[in-house]
Parts: C-alpha cells; sequence; structure tokens
C-alpha cells in the first residue's frame, strides 16, 4: 500500500470518527427532543421509538401551564444578560491591566487569579453566601447577579488576547492625549471582538445554565430561574417526563440561537485568545 493510499484512508478514518462523535455527542439531545413530542407513556418504551408515532405539539403549552415558567423565564434571561454584561466590562479592565500595565507583584496578582479557578465551587459557596447575606442581598435580583459579575476564566481570556494587541496602538493614542479610560474604550475594546464574544457566550451559558448558585440564594418563587422551575416541575410529577423534556428544549432555545449567531466570533475569540503563557 503506497504512501497516497494510507494517506487518503486515514482521512476517511477519521472523517468517520468524526461523525461518530458527532453522533455520540447529539445523541441525548435528539432524544430530549423526540421525547418532549411523545405521550407519557411512549417515552418509556422499549426498544426506544426515535420518532414519535403521533407530534403531541400539545405538550409545550400544556408544561408551560404547569408553572410560572414565564417569570422563570423573564428571571434567566435579566440576569443572565446582566452577569454577561457585567463579565464583558470587569474582566475586559482586569484584562487589559494585566496586559498592559507594568505595577510591582503584577504576574503574582496574575497567578492568584488563575489559582481561583482550581477551586470548585462547593468550597468558596458558604463564604460567598455569608458575604451576600452580610450585603443584604439575599434573595434578590442582586444576590442572582453581583457574585457571577466577574469570572477568572474571562480574566485569563482577556489578558491572553489583549496581551498580542500591539503596544505602539496604545502608545500613539497617549501621545494624542487620549486617557486610559478613553484607550480601554475606543481601542482595546473595538480590536477584542472575538474575544468578547467568546467571553459572552460563555458568561451567557454559565449563568443561563446556573442551577446551585440560585437555588441557594433565592428563595421566593418570584425570583426562580428556569433550572430551578424544571428541578420543581421534576419533584412534583415526575411522571410527566414529555413534558419535562418539553421544558427542557424551550430551556435549550436561547442559547443555540446566540450560538449559530455568534459560532464564529466564538471559535475565532478561542483560537486567537492563544490560551498559552
Amino acid at each position: 500500500m503506497n504512501k497516497k493510499t494510507l494517506i487518503r484512508w486515514g482521512g476517511r478514518t477519521i472523517t468517520l470518527l468524526t461523525i461518530l462523535g458527532i453522533g455520540v455527542t447529539l445523541l441525548p439531545y435528539f432524544w430530549m427532543v423526540s421525547s418532549s413530542l411523545k405521550t407519557g407513556a411512549e417515552v418509556f418504551e422499549l426498544p426506544i421509538r426515535w420518532i414519535p408515532q403521533e407530534i403531541q405539539w400539545a405538550n409545550f403549552p400544556a408544561a408551560l401551564s404547569r408553572g410560572s415558567f414565564g417569570t422563570y423565564f423573564a428571571n434567566s434571561g435579566i440576569v443572565a444578560v446582566a452577569v454577561t454584561a457585567a463579565n464583558i466590562l470587569f474582566c475586559s479592565l482586569a484584562g487589559y491591566g494585566l496586559a498592559k500595565f507594568r505595577f510591582p507583584m503584577r504576574e503574582l496578582c496574575f497567578r492568584f487569579v488563575l489559582s481561583t479557578l482550581m477551586l470548585p465551587l462547593e468550597i468558596v459557596l458558604v463564604p460567598t453566601f455569608l458575604v451576600v447575606q452580610q450585603l443584604g442581598m439575599v434573595n434578590s435580583l442582586g444576590g442572582l447577579i453581583v457574585p457571577l459579575a466577574v469570572d477568572a476564566f474571562g480574566i485569563f481570556l482577556m489578558r491572553q488576547y489583549i496581551k498580542d494587541l500591539p503596544d505602539s496602538l496604545i502608545e500613539a493614542a497617549r501621545l494624542d492625549g487620549c486617557s486610559e479610560f478613553g484607550i480601554f474604550w475606543r481601542i482595546i475594546l473595538p480590536n477584542c471582538k472575538p474575544a468578547l464574544g467568546a467571553l459572552a457566550l460563555l458568561a451567557f451559558r454559565d449563568t443561563w445554565d446556573q442551577f446551585l448558585w440560585p437555588f441557594i440564594v433565592a428563595s421566593s418563587d418570584a425570583l426562580k430561574t428556569f433550572p430551578l422551575g424544571l428541578a420543581e416541575m421534576e419533584g412534583i410529577d415526575s411522571a410527566a417526563y414529555h413534558e419535562i423534556m418539553a421544558l427542557a428544549v424551550i430551556g435549550m432555545i436561547p442559547m443555540a440561537i446566540l450560538f449559530l449567531f455568534f459560532q464564529r466570533a466564538f471559535v475565532r475569540g478561542i483560537a486567537l485568545s492563544g490560551l498559552k503563557e
């Protein structure tokens, strides 16, 4: 077997494995969508019927009528948008400072920020809750938003991207009399659109799917987010999996739409951030 044949068969093998990996990854989502369009009895049929015998569109309005899911959806949207905006502002500011400013112990500060990535949420959960409680933000939108307003990975991502921007742009702006905030607003941010897009997608996704922190800090039904409402429904009626899957499909739609619109910026932002020291 010659070299060209080996290369050709190697390419075909990689393509086949890629398709297989994509299929395995998407299989649970296909089952979720399929189950949301079945009757309750069909969900548990064996062997699995992947295509519903008769599509049950009524599952969606029936599921939404089970609770205040309009309120839960709105709460998740408000919190996710606010946290995303805060991350874009604060992470890019911190990344700019760590990338382009010279001050004592700069690298030590950066390594301290990175070290927080090694701590699981469960370790910082109690201290964070006590701080929020002392600030009087328990059971409020502020309590849901403020602790998530800045993220160590977001700082790392922005610092790595801004570090590669030419210093000559900043020096030219300073010579023209531009203030430091003006440099950040007019030069740094416009040149960081791919990284900002990636950061926005990651922040929105993490906040939209967040369950543990809202569960701890929001006890009022008027402040519950969509994941809390979904979990509550499962506790009330665990047999209605067709309606639970319908709600899961609805909850997946905003993130899917956002990714479809900004996938190019996301991929480019991650690639160009050069996740390296």
